[in-house]
Order: C-alpha cells, then structure tokens, then sequence
C-alpha cells in the first residue's frame, strides 16, 4: 500500500493558532520535510511535540532533486507531512511539484488546514471578499513589475499580494501608479503577532506612510477595479437600435424594451428618444 502525503498549515505568527492535528502529524509522520528545519526545530519545541520521522529539508533549492526521494518514500507507505515556514505549503511556499508528483504517482493527498495570511489579511482588510484573487509576490525588477500591475489593473476582483519590507514603498508607489492614487487598499503587517498592525487607505496615502520604512511580514490586499461607467447614449443612437430592430420585424414596443435591457437604461428614456426622433423628422 502506498502511504499518505500530509499538507499541514503552520502558524503565521501566534504558535497558539497551530491547529490540534498538526501535533499529532508532528509527533506521528515517519518523514517530515520542511522548508526550514531550524525552524521546524523551534515549532515544536514550543509546542512540546518531539518527532519520531525522519526530518528533511525541503525548500526551493533542492525542491525539484529531493522530489523524487519523498515520492519514493510515499510509495514504500510512508507518511510524509510537509510543513513551510508560514501558513499552508504550495501558496507562495514550496509544495505544488510535490503534490503534482504524488498524485501523477497515486498516493492519497490530505491537509491538515491551518493559518493563512491570504484569509487573514482579506477578512481584516475591510475590502469586499466575495470574490479575490491571490497574486503572489510581484517581479523584483520595476519593469517587470509594471506590466504585471498593468496587466491587473483592470481586475475587478479584490487582490491580495505578498511583498518584502525593503520593497513595500516602491510597491506601493508603483501600484498607486497602476490603479489609481485613489484605490482602496490595506496594508497588512505582522498578521498575529505582538506588532499586528493593519493599515487601511487610498494607494498613494499608504506609500507615502511606506516611505519611511515598514518592518515585517507584509500582506497586501487592494480593492478591484470599479465597474466601468455605463456608455452614455445621446437620443438619436437610442432611436436608431429602435429603428434597427423594427426593420427586423420586431414592434415598436418590443424593440424599445429590448433596447432599454441591453443598454440598462429606463424604457421611459428610450421611448422619450423615439418620440423626439419621430417628431424631428
């Protein structure tokens, strides 16, 4: 039988937020990789779990050559639990070859779900989460960095990065540019630890703040992009899709409701356009 691939979510900051199972997965996987082993070493310590596995590293420098061994692994039935840094492996934290290696394999991939600064900084950010996307960490070059900007700007979802401290101003400068100085966006630092602090404003007021140096882990969330203003129809465009429609077969009344849809204007509007039309002529 082939043994079991374990995600498990690590604290992004309070060691009290590590959930109930991942002591146990700790204490019980026969491998753990981890992308730190260090601190690996200090989470369960402070967690009073002693591992029983074996412990390897597994970060991006050796990701694509130490896959190979913990598939191995996997297919003799091992119990293999990955562990990052921070958070849940595969989101911006190696994982994802892993777990496309196991599954092309046929082992059986589980989680054990914990902490996430994506979820943590939406829910604080007092943007609108029904629908957002993740984007990650942006290119370090500035270029680069533009047209990755350039190519969200017009993203109507709500956007969450991640972002080094060293490089939050210019970020922040650089998406203020991208969207509008006047974007709604939250600033994220230190999620769950002593320092938490969440700072919420207008893209360029939060760059400005960012020029004077910011600490820390950082998560950004920015509001999407306002929905495009409706394109305004001047009386006689609106008679002309009337007439369009009536040459087509359609009645008066029909094609006046059809066009007051397409266009989300009132019929009263539409009708008002056709009367004037009819009467100029």
């Amino acid at each position: 039988m082939t043994g079991v691939l374990v995600l498990a979510g690590t604290p992004i900051g309070d060691v009290a937020d590590a959930p109930p199972r991942l002591l146990t997965e700790l204490s019980s996987a026969d491998v753990i990789a981890a992308e730190d082993t260090r601190r690996l070493r200090r989470l369960t310590q402070a967690l009073g779990v002693a591992p029983t596995g074996r412990v390897l590293s597994y970060f991006e420098g050796n990701e694509v050559a130490r896959t190979p061994e913990l598939v191995e692994a996997l297919l003799g039935g091992a119990r293999v639990l990955l562990v990052t840094d921070a958070g849940m492996p595969s989101v911006s934290d190696p994982g994802y070859r892993l777990v496309d290696a196991a599954v092309a394999a046929g082992v059986k991939v589980t989680a054990v779900p914990g902490p996430s600064a994506v979820l943590t900084a939406l829910a604080l950010s007092a943007l609108p989460v029904d629908r957002f996307t993740f984007e990650g960490f942006l290119p370090r070059k500035a270029g680069d960095r533009a047209r990755q900007l350039a190519e969200v700007a017009a993203e109507p979802r709500t956007m969450v990065f991640f972002e080094a401290p060293h490089r939050i101003a210019e970020t922040l400068a650089a998406m203020a540019e991208a969207f509008g100085a006047e974007r709604p966006a939250a600033v994220c630092r230190e999620l769950t630890k002593t320092y938490e602090e969440v700072r919420r404003g207008p893209l360029a007021e939060l760059a400005a703040w960012a020029a004077d140096g910011v600490k820390g882990e950082i998560t950004v969330v920015v509001a999407g992009a306002p929905p495009a203003a409706p394109e305004q129809f001047g009386p006689e465009e609106l008679a002309r899709r009337v007439a369009v429609r009536e040459e087509a077969g359609e009645r008066r009344k029909e094609a006046i409701a059809a066009v007051a849809l397409e266009l989300k204007l009132p019929k009263r509007e539409v009708f008002d356009a056709v009367v004037a039309a009819k009467n100029s002529g």
